[in-house]
């Protein structure tokens, strides 16, 4: 083909064919873009490595109220949720039945003091007889038979003087009994407390001949036991006296802290599993926390209150001494590997003792490295 006939063709093509030598120069010479990669900074905070588990509340102090004494529930004078002082009448039992039975054990005792009186005096002849008897034997006036009948007389009186003495011991002891059982007929209030449930209603008739039958549940709320559920995986790991927290269904955003108090040595089976029980407690002044209540627990194993910590994700390597290679993103988006030097482990972040500052970003997902761990990693528990 001839350029000359054609200029404005050749011109056009030429112009095309150096546009794209000059496109792929400049690609050739220019830096690859970085790589599309998942980055979490380096943040400073409190970092806690905890056991979690499920609890419920529960009144430091709970008693079931008992009737003692037998016979139809006369009065009661609470209702559920009433709060009561120590010593306060909380029921009556019908008192007249065990009265009945007082005045018959009085009446018994009544007649032994005066049987013990009569048996008194007898004795008191008796002696006086048995003495004329023996200074007549003596003075040969009267029989030896005589005389030792007399003795025998005074020795009977005595031991029916003795008998009557026990006797009158048994109807005192039965008087005392039948007194304090009247004094069962009013239930009071053993601590200051909170009414939680009344069990026999006015009118029923209880029967302690073998059971003391409840009237009514007290409890002591000014300070609660949190019962916390703690699985046999975890239970190795805990001890008296970590530190505790803990929130309720009603107020999620608000914490409340304490002690673990003790581990109680029976676990407890819960659809096949196998809980042990923890406890601590909690004051209770306002009263915001009630029985049976769920508590969401966590109990801290360890704590750092200032701590450099990255997304467990963001991990790669594990080199000695507890050094892992990260890595991290530069400003202009290139990926630099680094060792760091880690602490406090929970379960979702780690913490950074060397290599890393606060604010550095570094990588928890690398598609072109095939690593596709998620990053949940905002959460510290």
């Amino acid at each position: 083909m001839n350029i000359k006939k054609h200029p404005v063709r050749y011109s056009v093509l030429l112009l095309i064919l150096l546009t794209v030598f000059v496109g792929l120069g400049k690609a050739w010479l220019s830096e690859p873009p970085a790589p599309y990669v998942l980055t979490a900074p380096v943040t400073q905070g409190e970092l806690k490595r905890v056991v979690l588990a499920s609890g419920v509340i529960q009144a430091l102090r709970q008693v079931d109220i008992g009737a003692q004494a037998s016979g139809q529930l006369k009065h009661l004078s609470v209702e559920a949720g009433d709060k009561v002082k120590k010593g306060q009448l909380l029921a009556e039992i019908d008192p007249e039945l065990i009265q009945n039975e007082l005045k018959v054990s009085q009446a018994s005792l009544d007649g032994d003091l005066a049987q013990q009186k009569a048996k008194t005096v007898q004795l008191k002849q008796a002696e006086l007889e048995w003495q004329r008897q023996a200074t007549m034997w003596l003075e040969q006036s009267t029989s030896e038979k005589e005389m030792l009948a007399a003795q025998t007389q005074y020795h009977t009186l005595q031991a029916e003087l003795d008998t009557v003495g026990a006797k009158i011991r048994q109807s005192e002891f039965q008087v005392d009994k039948n007194r304090t059982t009247l004094g069962y007929t009013r239930i009071l209030a053993p601590m200051d407390g909170e009414v939680l449930e009344l069990v026999t209603q006015q009118g029923q008739t209880v029967i302690a001949t073998q059971q003391a039958p409840v009237i009514l549940k007290l409890a002591d709320l000014s300070q609660v036991t949190i019962k916390a559920f703690v699985s046999e995986a975890d239970i190795i790991h805990i001890r008296a006296g970590l530190p505790v927290y803990f929130t309720v269904l009603g107020a999620h955003d608000k914490r409340f802290n304490s002690t673990l108090r003790t581990i109680l040595p029976t676990p407890e089976k819960i659809n096949g599993a196998i809980f042990y029980k923890a406890l601590f407690d909690v004051p209770n002044p306002e009263g915001l926390f009630r029985v049976e209540m769920t508590a969401e627990v966590a109990i801290v194993l360890a704590q750092v209150e200032k701590a450099l910590s990255i997304p467990l994700a963001a991990l790669g390597t594990p080199e000695q001494d507890d050094r892992y290679t990260v890595q991290v993103q530069t400003a202009d988006g290139k990926l630099n590997p680094r060792v760091i030097r880690t602490g406090l482990k929970t379960s979702t972040r780690i913490q950074v003792l060397e290599g890393l500052v606060s604010g550095e970003l570094v990588v928890i997902s690398n598609p072109l490295t095939n690593q596709t761990t998620s990053p949940e990693t905002v959460v510290v528990l």
